[in-house]
């Protein structure tokens, strides 16, 4: 057994042994339905460790997701459903079958002749014979944004596209324009669809700039409470609060921390 099978299998022992009558309490009393926040939370965690940079955080975290997912697998073993032997090939199987050009005698010519062949295949696999749409199978679970990016990216697979970008941006004033009319009018129920209007749309923009707007967002927030901040940070060595300072100073601050944070860049 090579070293990576002898480390999985340990795990593997431990998390049967966590379950087990000798093993831990919590773990015992643990369900597929309770463990779901727990799945979501160190997806979330993998994410940051991405956007930090920092590889040990990354393995870090790439462990406790692993270890959800062995949790899980224990617990339908345990009911007689699967084992991680089941799902490991399962994924393998999975694999090999849409990726003929790599396994098989097939042969593309770009990531996006790849994406379109892997969408083709998972139409022809058991299990989505029943489906519908072409939208079918994409999780309402996901974040708003990134479900919408893939709402977008089906539509646009199947020919319901903008001709170039330009019009996209057209579409965002114009989404833009629609939203001013509804908050002069006041309707509450309308200014919520014109925003979600307008929050597809730029959604839009980010697929066609081939850039994933979740992660783009999420970014954007760390900026923001980084700059937010540096006015927090200038009030305190002044004596000051928050409440004390006026627009104008904290704008500056802004202002400030946006230029330094460029230049950094450069």
């Amino acid at each position: 057994m090579t070293e990576v099978g002898e480390a999985f299998e340990k795990l593997v022992g431990i998390m049967s042994r966590l379950r087990s009558p000798e093993g831990c309490p919590w773990d015992r009393e643990q369900t597929h339905e309770s463990l779901k926040k727990y799945m979501l939370e160190e997806t979330y965690e993998v994410l940051e460790a991405i956007d930090q940079g920092d590889a040990d955080e990354l393995k870090s975290e790439l462990g406790d997701l692993l270890l959800q997912i062995l949790f899980h697998a224990q617990l339908a073993s345990e009911q007689g459903m699967f084992t991680i032997k089941d799902v490991i090939e399962c994924i393998s199987a999975k694999l090999i079958h849409r990726h003929p050009h790599v396994f098989g005698e097939a042969s593309v010519a770009s990531a996006e002749e790849v994406l379109h062949r892997w969408e083709r295949i998972k139409a022809e696999e058991p299990g989505y014979e029943s489906r519908t749409s072409i939208l079918d199978g994409i999780p309402r679970a996901l974040p708003a944004l990134a479900r919408a990016m893939d709402v977008s990216k089906r539509a646009a697979g199947a020919g319901f596209e903008w001709s170039d970008i330009q019009a996209v941006l057209d579409k965002v004033q114009e989404e833009v324009a629609e939203l001013r009319r509804e908050l002069d009018a006041g309707d509450r129920e309308r200014i919520s669809q014109e925003i979600g209007d307008l929050l597809f749309t730029v959604v839009n923009v980010a697929r066609w700039a081939k850039v994933d707007a979740e992660d783009a967002l999420r970014k954007m927030i760390d900026r923001f409470c980084s700059r937010f901040r540096q006015i927090e940070e200038t009030a305190r060595t002044s004596g000051r609060s928050l409440e004390d300072m006026s627009i104008q100073e904290m704008d500056a601050i802004w202002d400030r921390a946006k230029s330094e944070r460029c230049e950094g860049f450069q």
